[in-house]
């Protein structure tokens, strides 16, 4: 079957088991709302004592919140639900099921699940973005919001390698549950700058887990403060991370023992 018509298919099914329980919606939409309030709250605080954040404005830093929520959003809705599926088929030998049917196992995995509710993130992120961009008072043109979508693509592509390859540490590990609540706080550096941290901090948060690809860089593009270069680097780093994610997810087949070995 063709990925996107795959993916589409378990993208509709998701949806319609998570529209039987509407009330999270709201509940979703409150979690959301008051994560934002606080992210505000420490910007007001942070720009109430100074003009720029290691020359950061604050329209700029609104703009790399926006891109934080909208990625974090990303990763709830469609790539945490199927890790934490993956990680619990592994633990329980059901992997098997997946594994037997006519398509690319990896992709099967990655598409299976969805929480639908958690796409409000979507939504708030990009309108905080928009309001970043307002709010800086000049001109953004169409090369700018490429750049921005190219670099958003190149972010998500590369987050969700990063999950898979942790999630893959399942089939030899067992509490790897652990390394994903890691992850998860790691996370919340990403609503700053990473150029704001020191140096050593800063290329852990480039290259290992890599915030800067998929939070800061984006975030420059609309904020013209992105070089062509770095374009380069996120794309040729995005194609060797999933490269080596392929050849770990490979790795861990060949170590499966499930229900039926």
């Amino acid at each position: 079957m063709n990925p996107v018509k795959l993916g589409w298919m378990h993208l509709r099914i998701s949806a319609l088991n998570e529209l039987q329980y509407r009330a999270n919606f709201f509940l979703a939409a409150f979690n959301a709302l008051l994560a934002l309030a606080t992210g505000l709250i420490v910007i007001g605080l942070v720009y109430s004592h100074t003009e720029s954040l290691n020359g950061w404005s604050q329209p700029e830093l609104l703009i790399v919140m926006g891109v934080h929520v909208f990625i974090g959003g990303l990763i709830r809705a469609f790539v945490e639900p199927n890790m934490y599926q993956l990680m619990q088929d592994i633990e329980e030998g059901t992997l098997d099921y997946t594994l037997t049917r006519p398509a690319d196992a990896q992709l099967l995995v990655s598409v299976r699940a969805t929480s639908i509710w958690q796409t409000v993130d979507l939504a708030i992120g990009l309108i905080v973005v928009a309001i970043g961009v307002v709010q800086l008072q000049t001109a953004t043109t169409v090369a700018h919001v490429t750049a921005f979508i190219l670099t958003i693509l190149l972010g998500v592509v590369i987050i969700y390698c990063v999950w898979l390859m942790i999630t893959t540490a399942a089939f030899k590990l067992i509490r790897v549950d652990n390394m994903v609540q890691m992850l998860q706080g790691i996370y919340q550096a990403g609503r700053w700058p990473v150029s704001i941290y020191p140096l050593w901090l800063r290329g852990g948060l480039t290259f290992i887990i890599p915030l800067a690809f998929a939070i800061t860089v984006p975030a420059e593009a609309l904020a013209d403060r992105l070089a062509g270069s770095t374009i380069a680097l996120a794309v040729a780093f995005s194609a060797v991370v999933m490269l080596v994610t392929r050849l770990i997810w490979r790795w861990g087949l060949a170590n499966y023992s499930g229900a039926s070995a």
